[in-house]
């Protein structure tokens, strides 16, 4: 798999507001995307609508999930760290029982590893490239990348894969960091992506990164505007990067932050509030605890249909659903829905902003 300059890849928490969103994306779409899927820890299973008690009641769906919402396109299959190095009932380590249920569904699915991957998740993953033929993602984190032998790192790493840097899919996690100044970052990411050698040399290289707050208790209630730094900065970045020099794939978070987690919500008074992705920032509506006042998303979706940054109820099924709860035509639901709802436009929106921008002189 060799993406072109127009694949986005968003990042995605195995989740069903995240994974509705993919599954509800138009073909055209679906076309352009690969996700870099991250299974989370063990949480709250809003399908199941029930808590998980084990890693292997929580790990066990997302095969057959995968193939429901996914089916046989290609994307990234991250562990979080909180479990990476867990057991399954049977015994197997999570990646050797993952994959091997993909199988069974002839999943496009390749699996990704951390620089600092233990031995055991090393020989797990060096034996599913072996069979599967796929490679393998190895991700790095910015302050890894900041160091002077990261190169030799990724080296070492791919070698005890057993693959060569051409199967290797270099992903870049800035995680959430300081984009300001553009400038100063960009001469930063610069010269360390100078350090890492031959970017050619890697089947395919992507940088992930968010913008997108931790929490939003100090967005202003009402309506309040987030700067998209990290998509801002991606385009200034491009614009230093040398002649010569590999550009990388963008990716992102959504509009989830990486340290996200989900929670049932029927045990918290979480603000009822809608997300929605424009060229150069997030339009959030804010109001009460969402639970308290589901009705409040009427004038939530209202607000950003008059804002004037509509695209439409055309643009994406989640438009389409912002449309018609603005006029009462369909129900407030619950917040699942609505991360599924924003992330489904935050997609398609950075599919036409990519288009955009490459195709500007």
């Amino acid at each position: 798999m060799i993406l072109t300059k127009d694949i986005y890849v968003p990042a995605v928490r195995w989740r069903q507001g995240e994974y509705q969103a993919l599954s509800r994306l138009a073909t055209a779409a679906k076309d352009r995307v690969v996700p870099y899927i991250t299974i989370p820890e063990v949480e709250y299973d809003f399908e199941a609508r029930q808590p998980k008690k084990s890693v292997h009641q929580h790990v066990h769906p997302f095969a057959a999930r995968f193939n429901a919402k996914w089916g046989g396109r290609p994307a990234w299959v991250n562990l979080h760290p909180g479990i990476a190095n867990e057991r399954m009932d049977d015994g197997r380590d999570i990646p050797a029982y993952v994959f091997e249920a993909l199988r069974t569904t002839q999943a496009n699915a390749i699996p990704s590893v951390p620089l600092d991957a233990t031995a055991a998740i090393i020989t797990s993953v060096r034996a599913i490239a072996a069979i599967d033929g796929l490679g393998s993602a190895i991700s790095v984190r910015l302050e890894d990348l900041m160091k002077p032998n990261v190169r030799a790192r990724i080296e070492a790493l791919a070698a005890s894969l057993g693959l060569s840097l051409d199967e290797i899919d270099l992903v870049i996690d800035l995680g959430a960091p300081n984009y300001e100044p553009y400038a100063a970052f960009a001469g930063a990411l610069i010269a360390a992506m100078r350090r890492l050698g031959d970017l050619d040399a890697f089947r395919n290289f992507i940088m992930i990164g968010t913008a997108i707050p931790e929490t939003f208790k100090d967005v202003a209630k009402g309506a309040d505007q987030l700067p998209r730094h990290d998509w801002l900065f991606y385009q200034a970045l491009l614009g230093k990067i040398p002649a010569g020099m590999r550009q990388p794939n963008y990716g992102d978070y959504t509009i989830v932050h990486p340290d996200f987690k989900a929670l049932d919500m029927r045990m918290i008074k979480a603000a009822g509030k809608l997300v929605y992705t424009t060229p150069g920032d997030w339009e959030v509506r804010k109001g009460g605890a969402f639970n308290d006042n589901r009705s409040q998303m009427h004038d939530h979706c209202a607000s950003i249909v008059a804002c004037g940054k509509f695209d439409g109820a055309g643009y994406s099924i989640g438009d389409d659903y912002i449309a018609k709860c603005a006029v009462h035509l369909e129900g407030p639901s619950n917040q699942t829905r609505w991360k599924e709802v924003a992330i489904n436009h935050h997609i398609t929106r950075v599919l036409g902003d990519l288009s955009r921008f490459l195709a500007a002189p």
